[in-house]
């Protein structure tokens, strides 16, 4: 296959952001192509004195880059999954989802005896609703202040005072270098991530070319990470959720009991929507929602093969059981 001309990479200028471009880049030159990296400023990366609930959870940090995927300006996009937005316009779609890093938030600190659970009372930064919503819940002494900006932003910010400790994704802070900064790993049971958390979604026009669209997916589209995002995407664009909206989901492949994971046998058994399982094979998602208070937190399991199907599925059960009517009080109050 010649795929003659350069392909252009949309991406935000955070250090994050280019490391994954770097990332994506190098894999995509590994494969034979030649890639020129595009970096575009995003609203979410100009607003900063403003919490992202604020200035609208939809495109904040895509809108710029897509604009630019339409007009032809650029062939792909990268972006941090989490960021995307539930549902995407007809004209894009997205081609590949990178291998999945560890999932955890992490409490990052320069005070590393800090835990969430010790009942000492300490200020937590974190711009998420998702974070501060489920801090109230699970550890209503801990305090919160409102903390934008880009990872070294914010970690200038710790190391001044304005907070004891930080919640972030452990990716970001694994790929930046801060791993000796991280005081807890935070268990998912607890705080479940965020819909695509880990992983790095490339996104293009439908119109871009066939021949380069099944290049880059073959390079770079890791298959078992892909269904697990396909299925928490379902559940958030069921739900409507989005940046400002404190909705989680997370996918794990299921292995059976005894054995090693034999989640790609394509004969085993798995349970019907619904049923938690213990000894078959196939695909896990909890997920669910926490009113902005943290009073109230609803989450729940199923189990099945068809990652759409379980996403929506999931939502539906989190919607019939209250969810709809902590969504609507939630869109409400921001």
């Amino acid at each position: 296959m010649s795929i003659n001309n350069v392909i252009k990479l949309g991406t935000r200028g955070s250090k994050l952001a280019l490391w994954q471009a770097e990332y994506i880049r190098e894999t995509l030159e590994r494969g034979g192509l030649e890639v020129e990296i595009v970096i575009i400023n995003t609203k979410g990366d100009q607003i900063l004195d403003r919490s992202l609930s604020k200035i609208g959870s939809k495109g904040v940090f895509t809108e710029e880059l897509e604009q630019q995927l339409r007009s032809g300006q650029i062939d792909i996009a990268q972006h941090s999954a989490k960021d995307l937005q539930s549902e995407l316009s007809e004209d894009l779609e997205l081609i590949a989802f990178t291998e999945r890093e560890k999932v955890n938030d992490v409490l990052v600190s320069f005070d590393k005896s800090l835990r969430l659970d010790s009942g000492k009372p300490f200020i937590v930064g974190t711009s998420s609703t998702r974070r501060v919503a489920m801090l109230k819940h699970y550890y209503p002494h801990i305090q919160t202040v409102d903390m934008r900006g880009n990872l070294q932003t914010r970690m200038a910010k710790l190391e001044s005072g304005v907070c004891d400790a930080l919640i972030l994704a452990y990716a970001g802070v694994h790929r930046m270098g801060y791993e000796e900064h991280i005081a807890e790993m935070i268990s998912v049971d607890t705080f479940t991530p965020a819909v695509g958390q880990g992983s790095v979604a490339l996104e293009c026009a439908v119109g871009l070319d066939s021949e380069k669209k099944a290049k880059i997916r073959e390079l770079c589209n890791h298959a078992e990470t892909e269904q697990q995002l396909l299925a928490e995407r379902a559940f958030l664009r069921r739900l409507q959720g989005g940046c400002s909206i404190p909705v989680f989901a997370n996918v794990a492949p299921l292995t059976p009991r005894g054995g090693a994971n034999n989640s790609n046998k394509s004969d085993s058994k798995v349970p019907p929507l619904g049923v938690r399982a213990t000894d078959a094979s196939g695909l896990l998602i909890t997920g669910g929602i926490v009113s902005l208070d943290g009073s109230e937190i609803l989450k729940e399991t199923m189990t099945g093969t068809n990652p759409e199907e379980i996403g929506k599925a999931l939502a539906e059960m989190i919607l019939s059981l209250g969810g709809d009517r902590i969504l609507k009080d939630i869109k409400a109050n921001l």
